[in-house]
């Protein structure tokens, strides 16, 4: 069982950055693909960014890319999700994700964080 813990949301102006990091407690966490996906009110939770266990592959979703960077340090079990250029639209609850397998489908991930706020204001 990986119990996965983000933190670092809050409010930001638009065009200001925001760094979100996930701990995980799992020993083996260097074996899990991670993922970040997000949730605005009243929409379905969209895939932002993953990222290989070894940190060797990633992508985004086409509405982050070149402003979103997904990263991860396996000695300390976090992965991090680094966001740039921030935009009100990006406004949202942040859940990072685990599985064995990297994918970009939210049904593909077996386990989840709490969440976090991410707010950009105009």
């Amino acid at each position: 069982q990986v119990q996965l813990v983000e933190s670092g949301g809050g409010l930001v102006q638009a065009g200001g950055s925001l760094r979100l990091s996930c701990a995980a407690s799992e020993r083996t966490f260097s074996t899990y693909a991670m993922g970040w996906f997000r949730q605005a009110p009243g929409k379905e939770r969209e895939f932002v960014a993953a990222i290989s266990w070894s940190g060797d592959t990633t992508y985004y979703v086409a509405s982050v890319k070149g402003r979103f960077t997904i990263s991860r340090d396996n000695a300390v079990n976090t992965v991090y999700l680094q966001m740039s250029s921030l935009k009100p639209e990006d406004t949202a609850v942040y859940y990072c994700a685990a599985d064995l397998s990297m994918t970009d489908y939210a049904s593909g991930y077996d386990y989840w964080g709490q969440g976090t706020q991410v707010t950009v204001s105009s």
